[in-house]
């Protein structure tokens, strides 16, 4: 029989066990490793294949929505299930316009991370009932996108992910280093991020990442 391969990460150490304890109950699936950032997510799955990647939206470094990003640009076929205790309209939409297919919260019972995992392992999307209600509830009463979320998605990946170090306090130099580009790349980044969000201080730009789910509060 074919082994299921399930990457967990999760910057949290209590929670990847939790994770890995159920997982390791099916017959048939084992946990193939984990990580603690998102950017370890991204180059695990290029080295380890895992079929299904149990993500949180928040990590350092690279957050669950830019790592399943890059994850389904570079595995495809890989299945993103997004597990967190974060229950936005706005999140749920950016989770599966990043390609997520499933949804749980961390609240949820044990039976439903389960339901997700099998669901995903059928290439079928998952969420709760929770989750659902978000869903219905926007497509009856549907918004036009607000100014914060068209500014987000003019922003490119590498810009994405250069406003998350940034905002968790890295310098442009620790940029550079941690990207493997120069700092003057960086500061040309950094300008053009600043000019596209019309921000005028550094302090914009951090309250912009926690109002976007790129940082946590």
């Amino acid at each position: 029989m074919e082994t299921t391969k399930v990457l967990i990460a999760d910057d949290h150490q209590v929670m990847r066990r939790g994770v890995r304890a159920v997982v390791e109950l099916l017959p048939g699936w084992e946990v193939c490793g984990e990580a603690e950032t998102g950017r370890e997510a991204v180059e695990m799955v290029e080295r380890l294949h895992p079929q299904i990647v149990v993500m949180d939206v928040t990590m350092p470094e690279l957050n669950g929505l830019e790592a399943t990003r890059q994850i389904k640009k570079i595995a495809p076929a890989t299945e993103i299930l997004m597990f967190t205790g974060l229950e936005t309209e706005e999140l749920i939409r950016q989770v599966f316009e990043a390609g997520a297919r499933s949804y749980i919260l961390k609240t949820d019972g044990r039976e439903q991370l389960e339901a997700a995992l099998r669901s995903l392992e059928a290439h079928k999307p998952y969420f709760t009932t929770q989750v659902g209600e978000i869903l219905f509830a926007k497509f009856l009463h549907g918004k036009p996108r607000g100014e914060d979320e068209a500014t987000e998605g003019r922003l490119t990946d590498r810009e994405r992910e250069i406003v998350q170090l940034l905002a968790e306090g890295a310098s442009n130099k620790e940029v550079a280093d941690r990207l493997g580009i120069s700092v003057k790349t960086v500061e040309t980044h950094r300008a053009a991020i600043m000019k596209k969000l019309k921000f005028k201080s550094f302090s914009d730009l951090v309250r912009y990442a926690i109002r976007n789910h790129i940082i946590s509060a």
